[in-house]
């Protein structure tokens, strides 16, 4: 067989077109130069084919899946152009379900294919991880997840002899343990109890539930897990390990509900870190890679030696002491994490940098068992660059931080990222479980097991917002009407495909396409909205999101391949995280700290951008030059600047369509004929489209009227509302707007001072430390006040007054030797129900006098 191909001398990147565009029937092979050029640092596997007419030569998707070959194709978007190779659907496949908790034991079957029941089928995750599959009665496919210490998309290959050869191909999303749905964990029923027992008043019987629908068997073993890291810490030696402990029952009747009362464990009490796991009884003691439900991560109280018994507090006493004498060897972290946001309205606005913290979300009426006083909690998206650290920030009821140093719910950096870190796998970068040895573990020891909090708390001291800077917003919305980094707001009208912004800081480009919007009689208006947005930074995966046809929701394309969100709504990606609420919104979070939020709103898209600081005066596209400055923001590609005051709609448009994409940068989807046609081959400006620029306004419209009841003030809501004559489109408009506007005012900067301590033997009134607060100062009795009795946050970030002292009265008594020997006479004649106690309080050495007996 063979086959023609023509080749377009204008690109540089080898764009293969068809022999007579519009019509021929001839073989064309598409694929844009960002798709080609790994140096780009952009996505290979975009390939896109039209049908033809002469006979070409077949190649096969075995072992190919995702990749173009040379007479069709194995990539995802073949299925919609109709260009798949003979045998894709026999190799290139889906699991079901798709998702599971790193530790494994998820039993999930491939569509689309079965085996006989001799084959050896062997399941192969992220190119290394090997477990044995089966095949069922019907000849489906079946694998089960193993112990992974990793998250996010994993391929996954399978091999029908034995592991020779691994033809068929599919992706497994390998999901934070405490990111997976509860429906799918075993339940510690009583989970306080379950991690205080042995301490004072917890004893007796403990229960772990779980669904025995979900583990298909009659009998069940229920072992013990421990997880520990070993080696040199920040050293090649340092090594993680989930190990199987022992069992605690054998063949129990799968009820769905297990009663124990725990023992002591000699043998094994080192392990303080684990979970539950629920297995077949058929499978044998601590079997791996068997089909299992995992109960959460927990301090293994319940388990630990007679000596913890026998007195908990000495014994976490003396384990925060061993751990504060390792964390003095271990290198200071504390300086490379971020600032946090000064107020709650900051940090729940930052979406870029920083997401909920699950512990503490006021969302969910705010239970916040490890911070009280606080009623929400965000962590840093990223982890810290070199020691994969994470920040965390909680604030009280007034919208203000809640620190350390004025009460042990304050928030507390993380040594290990609770989410890990790329490339994960080894400490201190594995997901959830490096946090809990580091971090976790350690809080019982000084602060639940023990009263050695301040230990803790010295380690971990709560970061304020000094250096906290706000990221800068800019937003897009309606018939496009875009609100720049600095500001400056215009309208842009044009059909195409164009670059919103750009940053060579980062080689972030984002990108947006345009579509005329309908009329409620369902013809096409002269006006556009978004109809997808797509993005990528530096080598990340290329992430677009767009309005599917004959659909209410959103369409979530992963390099160029569809997103199923129906059992995750995050998603962890190459460079970035993905959180979506399906259907309403997208939130893309990239590794510099820029986020991109994407709503549907109405018949089309809004997009919001925040970028940190750090890009300031490195930005261009059609929201403009971030840099403070509103005047240059409408500067075209050659560097001319246009005048935003003076500028017409006419040169508007001009402008917009000057920042139109191109085929070798492009970052979308040409998945069907209509996308090839108008945005491929069509111009990526449409020159023959103009627009409605003036919205038309005829006092004896009653759409008039109507428009200006709905929209008040809001000139965007009443432009879109009268140009479609939809006011549902002007008050999606509206909402969209309100929304920027809502972001901006709570994204504005704040100044902060810094924490006060409180002078020695005195107190003060007060925890805030922004702008216009003012922190008072006393003394306990015998001490007299030198200095400002209250100081005032002022707008230069410096605090009034001087600082506060507290001095012992001048006729106070200083005891010498008789002093001592009257001091021990009247103790002596103090109520026996009183002892001196010279326990000391953590590191800071705070001596209590007196304590009641008993």
């Amino acid at each position: 067989m063979q086959t023609a191909w023509i080749r377009d001398q204008r690109f540089a990147c080898n764009l293969w077109i068809p022999h007579q565009a519009g019509g021929g029937g001839d073989f064309a092979l598409i694929s844009p130069a960002w798709a080609l050029r790994r140096e780009a640092t952009l996505t290979e596997t975009f390939l896109n084919f039209l049908p033809v007419s002469q006979p070409v030569a077949q190649d096969s998707c075995s072992g190919h899946c995702g990749t173009p070959r040379s007479s069709c194709s194995c990539h995802a978007t073949c299925e919609s152009l109709g260009i798949c190779c003979p045998d894709y659907w026999e190799f290139c496949l889906n699991a079901s379900p798709y998702s599971g908790t790193l530790l494994g034991g998820k039993d999930f079957s491939l569509l689309n294919v079965t085996f006989s029941g001799s084959s050896t089928v062997i399941c192969r995750f992220a190119g290394s991880v090997e477990t044995r599959g089966y095949v069922a009665g019907d000849g489906r496919v079946h694998c089960i997840s193993p112990l992974l210490y990793q998250i996010g998309i994993l391929k996954l290959e399978i091999s029908s002899d034995g592991g020779r050869t691994f033809p068929w191909m599919a992706t497994w999303v390998s999901v934070h343990h405490g990111k997976v749905s509860p429906l799918e964990k075993s339940t510690l029923v009583n989970e306080t109890k379950w991690q205080y027992y042995g301490t004072p008043g917890t004893r007796g019987n403990l229960t772990v539930t779980w669904n025995h629908r979900t583990l298909q068997a009659s009998h069940v073993n229920v072992e013990v897990w421990g997880y520990n890291e070993t080696g040199e810490p920040y050293s090649s030696s340092w090594v993680a390990e989930w190990k199987y402990l022992y069992t605690l029952k054998r063949n129990l009747t799968n009820t769905g509900a297990f009663t124990f009362l725990p023992v002591p464990s000699a043998q094994y009490s080192a392990w303080e870190v684990g979970a539950l796991r629920i297995s077949s009884a058929a499978s044998s003691d601590g079997q791996s890679n068997v089909m299992a439900i995992w109960s959460t991560e927990h301090a293994l109280a319940w388990h630990l030696g007679d000596d913890f018994r026998k007195d908990p507090a000495a014994w976490a006493t003396a384990k925060c002491r061993q751990w504060d004498a390792l964390e003095t060897g271990l290198p200071n972290f504390l300086d490379e994490i971020p600032d946090c946001p000064c107020t709650l309205a900051q940090a729940r606005a930052d979406v870029g940098r920083f997401h909920t913290d699950y512990g503490c979300d006021i969302e969910k009426g705010s239970v916040c068992t490890y911070h009280q006083g606080a009623v929400h909690c965000v962590r840093g998206v990223q982890a810290s660059p070199r020691y994969s650290s994470g920040q965390q920030c909680c604030y009280n009821a007034a919208g203000t931080q809640v620190l350390t140093g004025d009460s042990t719910g304050g928030s507390t950096p993380d040594r290990g990222h609770d989410w890990g870190a790329p490339p994960y796998q080894k400490p201190p970068r594995v997901p959830g479980f490096s946090h809990w040895i580091y971090d976790v573990i350690s809080f019982y020891y000084c602060c639940l097991w023990s009263n050695n909090c301040p230990t803790y708390l010295n380690r971990r001291p709560s970061s304020g917002c000094r250096k906290y800077r706000p990221p800068r917003v800019a937003s897009a919305f309606g018939d496009p009407h875009f609100v720049t980094f600095d500001g400056t707001n215009f309208t842009f009208k044009g059909l195409g495909e164009y670059t919103v912004l750009e940053s060579g800081l980062t080689s972030l480009s984002i990108q947006g396409r345009t579509h005329r919007a309908k009329l409620s009689n369902g013809t096409e208006a002269k006006v556009t909205g978004f109809s997808a947005v797509a993005m990528q930074e530096n080598r990340s995966d290329v992430v677009e999101i767009r309005i599917p046809e004959h659909s209410d929701g959103l369409e979530v394309l992963l390099n160029q391949k569809a997103l199923n969100f129906s059992e995750q709504t995050w998603m962890d990606l190459n460079g970035l995280f993905l959180s979506t609420a399906p259907g309403l919104n997208v939130t893309a979070l990239f590794s510099s700290g820029v986020g991109v939020e994407v709503r549907r709103a109405g018949r089309m898209l809004s997009l919001t951008v925040l970028l940190p600081a750090k890009f300031l005066n490195h930005t261009q596209g059609l929201f403009g030059v971030m840099n403070g400055n509103p005047r240059d923001d409408l500067t075209l590609r050659n560097g001319t600047i246009l005048d935003a005051n003076r500028c017409s709609p006419e040169e508007l448009f001009a402008f917009g369509a000057d920042w139109a994409v191109k085929n070798e940068t492009s970052l979308f989807t040409y998945d069907s004929q209509f996308l090839l046609q108008t945005f491929f081959y069509g111009p990526k400006h449409d020159p023959s489209f103009l627009p409605v620029f003036r919205a038309p306004e005829d006092p004896t419209d009653p759409l008039t009227q109507e428009a200006a009841q709905l929209c008040q003030s809001d000139p965007f809501c009443k432009f879109d509302a009268l140009t479609t004559r939809d006011l549902t489109v002007g008050n999606s408009t509206r909402w969209s707007h309100r929304i920027y506007k809502h972001l901006e005012e709570s994204l504005q900067p704040v100044v902060s001072c810094g924490w006060l301590a409180p002078p020695s033997n005195g107190t003060k009134n007060g925890t805030s430390y922004l702008a216009g607060s003012t922190v008072r100062f006393d003394c306990s009795p015998g001490f007299n006040l030198e200095g400002s009795t209250a100081r005032t946050c002022q707008e230069d970030g410096l605090w009034s007054g001087g600082t506060a002292k507290c001095e012992p009265n001048a006729g106070r008594r200083s005891y010498g030797v008789l002093g001592i020997h009257t001091l021990a006479a009247s103790v002596l004649s103090l109520p026996s129900c009183f002892l001196l106690s010279s326990k000391l309080k953590g590191s800071r050495g705070e001596v209590a006098l007196w304590r009641p007996w008993g």
